[in-house]
């Protein structure tokens, strides 16, 4: 990479997560379609066309012998002269590529174990809708979580309201049996499992309802559990040290996992 690249030095860059399973992409598609919607936010040229990236993906895929992992995409602005508004001309977009395997058993075992997590204000950009590379507010988060045992971090906005995890789409399930997540807007990035998990939720008959929760709602519901292109609906059994529901898994977060896994 150039020393002057936009994605290094200003982090004027994007990127997607792309879920290997059996040596195929998960929801390839979706996730193409939020790389260019984010490009085209902060109005940036692909790299390359749809087809290529797809070829570029499955040969780094290839080389790297990766059938359970993970493939990482990012696109900066690429290398110009050291100022803050965009180069016009434009300058030419890099294209880094990556891909690396999954511990499935680490997976496996908070499937069956569950998650805690831990709440924090949402110190982020307002644009969270655009899976930009700037995300120093959600790895200091996510290491305060990590150092106080937690999984994960759920960011709050001003009015105590859930938004999401560091890097991961938050999810619950009211006494009631009603599936929960928060509605799309600039304030949570429009996940990808998110949106299959909905489609398969509709499928199955399951009530679901898009809107803010607080803490102390998913602490007195049934069941929690957060999503991400590594692994579907990994449950949450505690809150800022609180257990949800029993404490444990829950019966339709290990159903919706199950209904996502035959739909991939």
């Amino acid at each position: 990479m150039h020393v002057e690249d936009r994605g290094l030095q200003l982090g004027d860059s994007i990127y997607e997560v792309f879920r290997i399973a059996g040596g195929r992409f998960l929801d390839e598609e979706e996730h193409l379609d939020r790389l260019e919607r984010s490009l085209a936010e902060i109005e940036m040229a692909m790299p390359v066309g749809r087809g290529a990236l797809k070829l570029i993906a499955r040969e780094v895929t290839r080389r790297n012998a990766v059938t359970e992992g993970l493939l990482y995409m990012q696109v900066t602005r690429g290398a110009a002269h050291r100022d803050h508004p965009i180069p016009n001309p434009a300058s030419k977009p890099t294209l880094i590529v990556t891909a690396h395997r999954l511990d499935i058993a680490a997976i496996a075992r908070r499937r069956v174990e569950g998650v805690a997590v831990v709440t924090a204000p949402d110190q982020r950009w307002a644009r969270c809708d655009i899976k930009t590379t700037q995300l120093l507010a959600n790895l200091l988060a996510k290491t305060a979580a990590r150092r106080a045992g937690a999984f994960e971090v759920w960011f709050t906005d001003s009015d105590g309201f859930v938004t999401e995890g560091a890097s991961t789409t938050a999810w619950i399930v009211t006494q009631d049996g009603r599936l929960v997540t928060r509605n799309l807007t600039h304030a949570i990035l429009p996940g990808v499992t998110r949106r299959v998990l909905l489609e398969a939720a509709a499928e199955a008959k399951i009530s679901v309802e898009e809107r803010a929760f607080t803490p102390a709602e998913a602490i007195a519901a049934r069941e929690a559990f957060l999503t991400a292109a590594s692994a579907a609906a990994i449950p949450i059994v505690t809150v800022d040290g609180r257990p949800v529901g029993e404490g444990k898994p829950g019966p339709l977060t290990g159903r919706l996992a199950e209904i996502y896994a035959a739909r991939s």
